[in-house]
C-alpha cells in the first residue's frame, strides 16, 4: 500500500499531523508513506523515520502533480483540504480521505460567537480522517525529530542560562496573537528565572527591547539567530515553555514539555491547544469579542486589544503538576 499525505502549511499544523503519520506506518503493515508539503517546511518532515519519501511544492503545482503521478499511489490522505490539495486529488484520481475543516462551525463561532465547536482536539479530528482504514490513535502524542547536526551545543548559551532556563516563544504570525512588548516584559519579570527568547527575525527587535529592559542576567535573545530546528533543540532542553498560540508551542508539546500558553484573539476551543502534555491555558474569558478570527489580525479590529492588554498573569505554575489545567481570567 502506497499512501500520500497532503499538508502544505504551517509549522504547527504540520507537527499536529505527526500522529497520523506514525499510526499509519505502524498499523498498516508494509505501507509506504509519502508526505507532501511546501518546500519552506522541509525541516519539519525530512528526519521523520515514519516517512519513506518527501515531496515539496516549490513554485509550480503542475510540476508537483506530474511528479506525484509517477508514484502511482493507492490512497491519498488530504489533511489540508484546500484548492490545491483538491486539484491534486482530482489529477491523481485515487481513493482519497479528506479532513473535515468544519468551516461552518468555525464561521458561527468567530462571526456570531455561537460555540458549536466539537470538544475534540484537532489531532483527534485528523485521526478521524483515517479511521475507515482501521487506523486508531495510539495516544503517544506528537513527534518532532531533530537532525543530528543542528541542535545547539550546551555552551552556546551564556553561563547564566546553561544549567537551567525557561523558554519563551514570543512570536506569532499575527499581532493579535502576541502580547504587546511591554506586557512581555511584565511576564518575563514575573517569571524571575533565566529566560531564553525564541522567535524569527521579525521578533528580533521585540526581543532586544525585552533584553534591554530586564538585563542579560535574566534574558538571552535568540530571535532571528537560529534555524527552526535549533530553536526546537532549545525548547527540548528548557525546564518550562511559555508560548503564544504558535508553532513552537506544538513543538514543545511534541517534546512533552510543560507549557504555559497565552491566548489573544484565538481561543483553545478552536481545538489547537497543547496536545498530550501538561499545560496551563492563560486567556481572558471575560470578553465577548473573542475569537475575532480563527487565525489573527495585524491589529485589533476594535482598537483596544483587551484580550492581551487586560490579561492577568496571576496564575500558579504549580498547577502544571496536573495533566491538564486551565488558568483563566
Amino acid at each position: 500500500m502506497k499512501i500520500l499525505i497532503l499538508r502544505f502549511s504551517s509549522i504547527g499544523d504540520i507537527v499536529l499531523t505527526t500522529p497520523v503519520i506514525r499510526c499509519l506506518k505502524q498499523q498498516m503493515a508494509g505501507a509506504e508513506i509519502h508526505y507532501c508539503t511546501k518546500r519552506q517546511y522541509q525541516s519539519l518532515i525530512a528526519d521523520n523515520p515514519y516517512i519513506d519519501r518527501c515531496h515539496y511544492l516549490d513554485d509550480s503545482l503542475p510540476r508537483l502533480i506530474s511528479q506525484l503521478r509517477q508514484e502511482r499511489y493507492d490512497i491519498v490522505i488530504d489533511l489540508h483540504n484546500n484548492l490545491r490539495t483538491t486539484l491534486i486529488k482530482q489529477a491523481l484520481g485515487k481513493r482519497a480521505f479528506t479532513f473535515d475543516k468544519i468551516n461552518m462551525r468555525k464561521w458561527l463561532y468567530v462571526r456570531f460567537k455561537v460555540n458549536v465547536m466539537p470538544s475534540v482536539h484537532i489531532v483527534d479530528r485528523y485521526m478521524d480522517t483515517v479511521k475507515t482504514l482501521g487506523v486508531v490513535n495510539d495516544n503517544k502524542g506528537l513527534d518532532y525529530f531533530l537532525p543530528a547536526e543542528e541542535p545547539i551545543p550546551a555552551n552556546y548559551l551564556p553561563y547564566t542560562h546553561q544549567s537551567s532556563f525557561v523558554a519563551y516563544a514570543i512570536g506569532g504570525q499575527h499581532a493579535t496573537k502576541r502580547l504587546p512588548v511591554e506586557r512581555m516584559i511584565e511576564l518575563c519579570r514575573k517569571i524571575d528565572r533565566p529566560v531564553v527568547l525564541l522567535g524569527d527575525q521579525q521578533d528580533r527587535e521585540s526581543g532586544e527591547i525585552i533584553r534591554r529592559a530586564l538585563g542579560d542576567l535574566l534574558i538571552y535573545n535568540t530571535c532571528g539567530l537560529l534555524t527552526l530546528n535549533q530553536s526546537a533543540s532549545l525548547v527540548k532542553r528548557a525546564q518550562l515553555v511559555y508560548s503564544h498560540d504558535t508553532g513552537l508551542m506544538h513543538i514543545a508539546a511534541a517534546f512533552k514539555k510543560p507549557i504555559i500558553s497565552i491566548w489573544g484573539n484565538t481561543t483553545p476551543r478552536l481545538g489547537m491547544y497543547p496536545y498530550n502534555t501538561r499545560h496551563l491555558i492563560i486567556e481572558n474569558t471575560a470578553l465577548n469579542c473573542r475569537p475575532c478570527s480563527k487565525i489573527g489580525h495585524d491589529r485589533c479590529p476594535l482598537g483596544h486589544h483587551k484580550c492581551m492588554n487586560d490579561l492577568s498573569f496571576t496564575f500558579d505554575p504549580t498547577l502544571l503538576q496536573n495533566s491538564h489545567r486551565q488558568a483563566q481570567v
